[in-house]
């Protein structure tokens, strides 16, 4: 009987019985099924695995691109900040380690008469710690004329220390029944003070 013959027939619950070829060829068939799938299943973990490491490539690269791009400016960055330091010990040094109410009082009382203002009210009110300064509030009210008003908060912002107005309201001051009418105006306002808090205040 033929091979082909014996294909034909062949009996796959008894095939312990077949000749010698067809038992060899069935084994080689079987070996090579068994070595292809076990090439697919590991090559397709290698292809997953190959597939994550792109990934993290891709991604490692892009955060090389953005180290790169910040180690770049570094230098940029160190000039910056020593600028902003030196603007911040610049603003600090204008902030007294205290409170000279009586020289403030000078002070701006030398400008409300160097614009011919009268000063009407100098209340100090009580002082504020905000973080590593301290705010003191102080009710001013002045009157005369608008040119002058605006002359003097000009000149208050000018002051070697920092003093910022708030709650300005101007109003027109009402004359007396033996005085003239006149263009005076009355000015009420805020203005703060600050000083540099020691560590132990803060």
């Amino acid at each position: 009987m033929s091979i082909m013959d014996e294909l034909n027939n062949l009996d796959f619950n008894n095939l312990g019985n077949a000749s010698n070829p067809i038992k060899y060829g069935f084994l080689a068939i079987t070996f090579v099924v068994i070595i292809a799938a076990g090439l697919y299943f590991d090559t397709q973990k290698q292809l997953e695995k190959l597939e994550k490491v792109e990934r993290q490539e891709t991604e490692l690269k892009s955060e090389f691109t953005t180290k790169a791009d910040k180690a770049a400016k570094l230098q940029l960055y160190k000039d910056q900040l020593a600028e902003m330091q030196a603007s911040f010990q610049a603003i600090l040094r204008q902030l007294p380690e205290k409170t000279d109410v009586e020289s403030l009082l000078v002070d701006v009382s030398q400008t409300g008469l160097a614009n011919g203002l009268e000063i009407k009210k100098f209340k100090p009110s009580q002082e504020e710690k905000k973080g590593f300064y301290a705010e003191l509030p102080i009710s001013l009210e002045v009157s005369g004329n608008y040119h002058d008003l605006a002359s003097f908060i000009s000149g208050v912002a000018a002051l070697p220390r920092i003093v910022t107005m708030h709650e300005l309201k101007l109003e027109r001051k009402k004359a007396q029944e033996d005085e003239p009418a006149n263009d005076k105006l009355k000015m009420t306002a805020i203005a703060k003070t600050y000083r540099y808090l020691k560590e132990d205040e803060q």
